[in-house]
């Protein structure tokens, strides 16, 4: 089933068929809806368009019901009498369908370094405050400087507690670096890494060249679909992921004006994630990428329930548009409805805010860019029904389709690489003082398992009181990290004890 014409995604009937424009395409686009009034089956009737006219797609699946892309159609009865009653024939048709999981467990795994997450993403990411994200920075730039990698979340580890232990020599040159502050990053990236983001961040990294795949045999566009039902469990990780894809797009793509078609199209789902909570600067950036990325031949649509989940400056910038029904029941609600309706060209035969609350099921309000951009005026629209399966597929069929992927090899096992953790230990170890040989004096009883390790705590504390304290030998990072803790903890308990004694002394 299609009912595509030259240059034009066929989207659905109103008193004529609609069109989605490929050459207009990349000026971005929003679909919105209740839950429930068919926003998923749009998505994947719009990205099959794409796909057919050879555009590769990437699209968040967030409950699995796109999966169904990658097999022939079923012909279900509510298809065969959609397609009557907008006057198209239903041919089944399949599509070539790369699956990707952040978790690797229902498609290749997706991975990103920390150095191409960068410190403002990874900032929000770990909810840091306008503090740590500055120590965040230092360490990033001390990684820059001395030629350390910054791979995964064990080298990000590892400097940070360089930075700890030099703290004293740093702040001199980047401004105060607080031990304290390391140590509530720290705490942040253990949240981070027990939210399974320590599978993300490594190598081999995904290139985006592989998003931007054509089917050689069919001259399909390749459509990518992110396993997402898992990852919502982990909001910041997911909107932090989508983020990077647009900056690594935005930087790495070439400037190729209006071409005829998108290079690539991406749909965000749950939109509103990207920039619930999200800072100003991190605000800009967003708007800044999607104003300029339409000029690299990229179209980005947002998928939410909301229209007022996207910010204006944004808002402003997609035009084209879907609207599902929206319910008034709350004045927040009715605040939307009006919101939308003010956002389309308006149409003198509806009552555009009316309709909206009355649309049902598989109707929606569409206006497209047509001629020089300039959006059409709304209409009432009943939307085509997919030509691939609509709803999940199952895991066995899944598994199958990675099997057959193009990128089987690429991606499936991890890389680790000398970088930053394995650069700071080699350090530590060759500029460790040699140890010297203990000769014990005669008769003196055998070292025992704790003093031949360095002594307990009470030899610590005597240790601060008396200015002594055991070898150092060569230590991991992580002993190091280890040992400055326990000194400090020293110093605190050896200051107590002196506070007691000489108070007791004064007071006598």
């Amino acid at each position: 089933m299609s009912g595509d014409i030259d240059g034009k995604i066929f989207v659905g009937k109103s008193e004529k068929p609609e069109y989605l424009t490929l050459k207009l395409a990349n000026r971005h686009g929003l679909a919105t809806g209740a839950t429930g009034t068919g926003k998923t089956v749009t998505l994947q009737t719009i990205a099959e368009g794409f796909s057919r006219s050879g555009v590769p797609v990437f699209a968040a699946d967030i409950k699995g019901d796109l999966s169904g892309i990658a097999m022939p159609g079923e012909g279900q009865d509510w298809i065969v009498k959609r397609c009557e009653e907008i006057g198209v024939d239903y041919v089944p048709d399949e599509f070539p369908v790369i699956f990707w999981d952040l978790f690797g467990e229902q498609g290749h795994p997706v991975r990103a370094t920390v150095s191409e997450m960068g410190p403002l993403l990874l900032a929000r990411l770990m909810d840091l405050n306008e503090v740590q994200e500055g120590v965040l920075n230092v360490v990033f730039r001390i990684a820059d400087e001395q030629g350390l990698l910054l791979l995964d979340l064990k080298d990000l580890r590892a400097m940070l507690a360089f930075v700890a232990e030099n703290a004293a020599k740093l702040t001199t040159t980047y401004g105060n670096v607080s031990p304290a502050t390391v140590g509530a990053i720290q705490r942040s990236l253990l949240v981070l890494e027990n939210q399974g983001a320590d599978k993300f961040f490594g190598e081999p990294a995904l290139k985006i060249t592989d998003l931007m795949r054509v089917d050689p045999r069919s001259g399909y566009g390749t459509i990518s679909l992110l396993a997402a039902d898992k990852l919502m469990g982990s909001p910041r990780l997911y909107a932090s992921f989508l983020l990077w894809l647009l900056s690594e797009l935005f930087e790495e793509l070439p400037e190729v004006g209006d071409p005829d078609k998108p290079k690539v199209v991406f749909f965000f789902d749950e939109a509103h994630l990207l920039f619930d909570e999200a800072p100003k600067a991190l605000l800009d950036k967003i708007e800044q990428v999607v104003r300029l990325i339409r000029s690299k031949g990229v179209g980005v649509y947002f998928v939410t329930q909301n229209p007022l989940d996207v910010p204006e400056s944004v808002l402003a910038q997609l035009g084209n548009r879907v609207q599902h029904a929206l319910r008034a029941f709350t004045p927040r609600d009715q605040k939307a409805v009006k919101a939308a309706a003010d956002t389309f060209r308006p149409n003198p035969k509806l009552n555009t805010a009316q309709v909206i609350t009355e649309l049902g099921k598989g109707e929606a309000l569409i206006s497209m860019l047509e001629g020089n951009g300039t959006p059409s005026m709304v209409e009432r629209t009943l939307i085509a029904p997919p030509a691939g399966r609509v709803g999940p597929i199952t895991p066995e069929l899944r598994k199958v389709a990675i099997e057959r992927s193009p990128v089987r090899n690429i991606y499936d096992e991890t890389l680790d690489r000398e970088s930053a953790s394995e650069m700071l230990a080699k350090r530590a170890a060759e500029t460790a003082p040699a140890e010297a040989p203990v000769t014990p004096s005669p008769g003196a009883p055998a070292p025992t398992e704790a003093s031949a390790a360095g002594g307990g705590f009470l030899d610590s504390v005597l240790g601060g009181l008396f200015g002594t304290r055991a070898p150092r030998g060569r230590m991991t990072i992580g002993e190091q990290v280890t040992r400055q803790v326990t000194r400090e903890l020293t110093n605190q308990v050896t200051k107590a004890i002196l506070r007691n004694v000489l108070g007791g002394a004064r007071r006598r």
